[in-house]
Parts: structure tokens; C-alpha cells; sequence
């Protein structure tokens, strides 16, 4: 099931103002992406993980699981402590969830025996299918093009890697290290330039604001008609991207009326979001729409 999903959106975490979480609002969001037909990814660092308690975390992959969405979900295991994760992951089998996302451990920096020591240790303890993460950016840490070709060949639940380096010439180093291996886009940015050179997929952000919209991008990427990719794509999803995410995403998904609350987590904050850029976003989700209108 998880392999037919090329996009997977990274869902935000609702809350109310008091920055509890508010599930009337994630059934919402997870039921956009259900209508979209796209895989949601619960807990990742959209939707603030590593800012929820454990409890916390699983309130809402038992919530996400109780809605019988007809979509898979992907649960984000992120962290540095392996005790912990190896029972998050315990959890979230008996919860029967479709695939978990693994990340390097933030903080520690391991390098290559360490990173591929790391994964192999986790992915040991399940079955289930499971993506990596390359996002130096919070990690800390590059992953070795080599971590991923390892656990590739050594691994049968290994389900591919998400890239959100930033870069092309280390996508191609992913791809040339294994180029059998699935990689997927982890970058809204740059989806086109990674689909071109062999991503199978997208781990997205702005789906959250634009579920259909942005499949429909990645598909015309995928099947390769470039002509008809909107043009001002990147100049909007990278205005998700003036303030740390998930902040802005949340206050265009508030504009929308599709969660109650555009509050976020310490040591997330609203202030960091400029007035500025609120307006550009609404005036980006015109844009997308009228061109997503312009397809049908």
C-alpha cells in the first residue's frame, strides 16, 4: 500500500491557543489529504514531534489510526535516545501504522558507521517499511550517500530515502551510491529538478495548504510535462518557508478555516511570522488555486 503514494504530506500538529493539541483540527487536516488521496506523515518535524510529549505522540497516532483513513500513515520517529525510539517504533506497530520515517539523531553528529549503526538498529526492531531522512539542517549532520545503499541492500522493509539537503549534487550522490534505491523529493522547492533526476515521490509541506495542487505538480513532474507546471510554484511554497516551519503554514491553513488556531509549540512562536508574508501567502493560495482551476 505504501508504495503507491508518491506524495506524502507532512502534516501540522493543530492546537488551541493554549497550545494543547486540538484533534478536531487534525481530523480535518487528515481528512484533506484523505480526499487528495495522499499519505499522511504524522509527528515528523511539521508537525512539531520532537515539541510533543510521548503521551502526546501517542494521542495522536491512535486518533490518526481511529479515523480509518483510506490513505497509509507514516509516523515520524525522531530523536537521539534509542531506548525510546526502539519503543516508539514497538508502539506504532501495535498500532498497525503503514510505515515510519527515520531520522539521524539530532545533537550527536555520528558519521558514517555511526549513522548506518544507528538506522540499522532501529530497522532491526520492525517490519515495517521504513524511509529514511537526510535533513542536515536539523540534524546537524549529513547522511553518507553510503548509509542509505547499505540498508537498501540490507534491509527488505527498507522503503527509501527522503533528501531534504538542499542540494542536487547530493541527491545525485544518493542516486549514484544506490541507483535502484527509491529517493524522494524532500524539498517543495526543488521537486521538479529531483523528479528529473530519479526521485520517485515527494514528502511534502505545502500540501498541507495545497493537498491537490501539489500532487497534481509532482504528477505532471513525474510524467514529465513540464509545460504545464505552474510557473510561480517556487516563489510560493518558499514563502512556507520565510519563518520556521510549521509557522507559516499554520497561519495559512488558519486563513483557509481548516484549523481553529494558527498556535504553535515552543520554541516555536507566532511573532517570527510577518505580517508581510501572511499577505503573500493568501495571495499565493489565489494564485494556486486559479491555476489548479485552470487544469480541471
Amino acid at each position: 500500500m505504501t508504495t503507491d503514494f508518491p506524495l506524502w504530506t507532512a502534516v501540522v500538529t493543530p492546537m488551541n491557543d493554549y497550545a494543547e493539541i486540538d484533534f478536531e483540527s487534525l481530523e480535518s487536516v487528515l481528512k484533506e489529504q484523505e480526499v487528495a488521496g495522499n499519505g499522511v506523515l504524522i509527528l515528523g518535524s511539521t508537525g512539531e514531534g520532537l515539541n510533543l510529549t510521548s503521551e502526546e505522540k501517542r494521542e495522536i497516532v491512535k486518533f490518526a489510526k481511529s479515523l480509518d483513513l483510506v490513505v497509509p500513515i507514516m509516523a515520524g520517529i525522531g530523536g537521539f535516545n534509542l531506548e525510546a525510539q526502539i519503543e516508539f517504533i514497538k508502539f506504532c506497530d501495535d498500532q498497525k501504522v503503514d510505515a515510519l520515517l527515520l531520522v539521524n539523531p539530532i545533537y550527536a553528529k555520528p558519521g558514517k558507521e555511526g549513522q548506518y549503526t544507528w538506522f540499522k538498529s532501529l530497522m532491526v526492531e520492525t517490519d515495517t517499511p521504513c524511509m529514511i531522512y537526510n535533513v542536515p539542517s536539523r540534524a546537524g549532520v549529513k547522511m553518507h550517500p553510503e548509509v542509505p545503499s547499505r540498508l537498501f541492500n540490507d534491509f527488505g522493509n527498507y522503503m527509501g530515502l527522503k533528501e531534504a539537503s538542499g542540494s542536487i549534487e547530493e541527491f545525485k550522490a544518493f542516486r549514484d551510491a544506490a541507483p535502484d534505491a527509491p529517493l524522494y523529493c524532500g524539498d517543495d522547492n526543488l521537486i521538479k529538478e529531483f523528479v528529473d533526476l530519479g526521485a520517485v515521490g515527494h514528502v511534502s509541506v505545502a500540501s498541507n495548504a495545497w493537498p491537490s495542487q501539489t500532487k497534481k505538480y509532482l504528477n505532471l513532474a513525474l510524467e514529465n510535462k513540464s509545460e504545464e507546471l505552474f510557473e510561480d510554484w517556487v516563489a510560493c511554497v518558499d514563502l512556507l518557508f520565510d519563518a520556521p516551519s510549521p509557522t507559516p503554514v499554520k497561519a495559512l491553513l488558519f486563513h483557509k478555516g481548516w484549523i481553529n488556531s494558527d498556535q504553535v509549540r515552543l520554541p516555536l512562536v507566532k511573532q517570527d511570522l510577518s505580517t508581510e508574508t501572511e499577505e503573500a501567502l493568501i495571495e499565493a493560495d489565489r494564485k494556486l488555486n486559479a491555476w489548479f482551476k485552470s487544469l480541471s
